[in-house]
């Protein structure tokens, strides 16, 4: 392990042990948060007695395919804005302010007209998560060489060989850290809109959870998902770290 793997495994684990104390001294009054321990015990229940699975396999589906068709739809029109510098020029305002306008205001259209079905949420992850996948593909082909242009010249390449086969791979790296973000934009977008009003899934367990003053199941549910979008991200970002090695040493 890096040192600055080991410096981030100090931290967490500090802050962990902390709350420990804290929570288990009742300097923290139980009723609000409960030891990180407990949290973990929890969550294991909740696993491994499989009363959650239906709402696990809704939200994980959920993010999965509003990832996926947040990736296709910013791969897609990342190629297309590049190859269109006046395109470009009128939309990268838009790219630059989108952030700050928030998705979850569209989410009570979404239930008129689509209902409470899953469609709304994965709708909302993929406007929160789709423009990520723009910007950092678009940031992706501005760093590609030169020389790959033209290569698929000299060899007659056409528009689409040339992004599929050059500019795609080279602009990699860039991607999956547009990718990083898309996962975690997708889990909160999920999430925060099976919150409102979503009939199933993990935030409508941890809403009525919170309701129910369970807090044992609300703080596991949490816990839950911490572990999940930390792996997956970790996961990317080893792809990541990887490609651009891979890409220094080629340099």
């Amino acid at each position: 392990m890096s040192r600055a793997g080991v410096i981030r495994l100090a931290v967490v684990v500090g802050a962990v042990g902390l709350l420990e104390i804290i929570c288990r001294t009742g300097v923290i009054s139980h009723r609000i948060l409960i030891a990180p321990s407990e949290m973990a015990a929890a969550m294991w229940q909740i696993v491994a007695s499989g009363e959650a699975n239906a709402d696990m396999a809704r939200t994980f589906g959920t993010v999965i395919v509003s990832v996926v068709i947040s990736t296709v739809l910013g791969l897609a029109a990342g190629l297309v804005v590049h190859a269109h510098p006046r395109l470009r020029q009128a939309l990268d305002p838009f790219f630059a302010t989108y952030y700050a306008v928030p998705v979850f205001i569209f989410y009570p259209v979404m239930i008129a007209l689509f209902g409470l079905s899953v469609v709304p949420v994965i709708l909302m992850g993929v406007a929160a998560s789709a423009v990520a996948v723009i910007i950092a593909t678009l940031n992706g082909l501005d760093r590609i060489p030169r020389v790959l242009t033209e290569v698929s010249r000299a060899h007659h390449m056409g528009a689409l060989d040339t992004a599929l086969q050059l500019k795609l791979p080279a602009a990699a790296p860039y991607f999956f850290a547009g990718l990083k973000l898309a996962v975690t934009y997708g889990f909160i977008a999920v999430i925060a809109s099976e919150f409102i009003l979503a009939p199933a899934g993990l935030g409508h367990a941890i809403a009525f959870a919170y309701n129910d003053f369970n807090n044992r199941q609300m703080y596991g549910l949490m816990l839950l998902l911490l572990i999940v979008a930390t792996v997956v991200n970790m996961a990317l970002h080893h792809v990541e770290q990887t490609l651009l090695r891979r890409r220094g040493r080629l340099a």
